[in-house]
């Protein structure tokens, strides 16, 4: 597969031109052929009652890290949009950071789908805190 045509510092610019209203809760870390990792910086606005990391946060991390990836792939195209997700819930995760490994299953030339797996920042990937399967359509 082709090398990525946006480089972390790119795609980070990017969000925080287009959605400055998250680009402080987000963290790029890694973006590669066809992947991409970010992290939640995770503090008391992503907690929901009994002191866990809320269902919509878990979801603006999925969403987002898999936005990245494609981006990476295809460059700045802002109207590039989710389509479908589908989030299982797996453990209940800590008051920390999360990270979030999204990957490209297929790149096609309107569909994009694949998945993300979703951890703690002190955990593993062998112990998901959640998976999303996504669906994006580009413009």
């Amino acid at each position: 597969m082709s090398a990525p045509v946006l480089d972390s510092r790119e795609l980070h610019d990017f969000l925080a031109g287009e959605f400055p209203q998250i680009v402080d809760q987000l963290a790029i870390e890694e973006v590669a052929s066809m992947t991409a990792r970010m992290r939640l910086l995770c503090d008391d606005r992503h907690l929901r009652p009994g002191g866990t990391v809320s269902g919509p946060s878990i979801m603006l991390l999925a969403d987002v890290t898999f936005y990245v990836a494609i981006l990476a792939m295809i460059g700045r195209e802002a109207l590039t949009v989710t389509t479908n997700m589908n989030l299982t819930f797996l453990r209940k995760p800590a008051k920390e950071d999360l990270i979030c490994d999204a990957r490209i299953l297929k790149l096609g030339r309107r569909l994009v789908s694949g998945d993300c797996l979703l951890y703690s920042a002190s955990g593993s990937p062998d112990k998901p805190v959640a998976h999303a399967t996504v669906t994006y359509a580009r413009p």
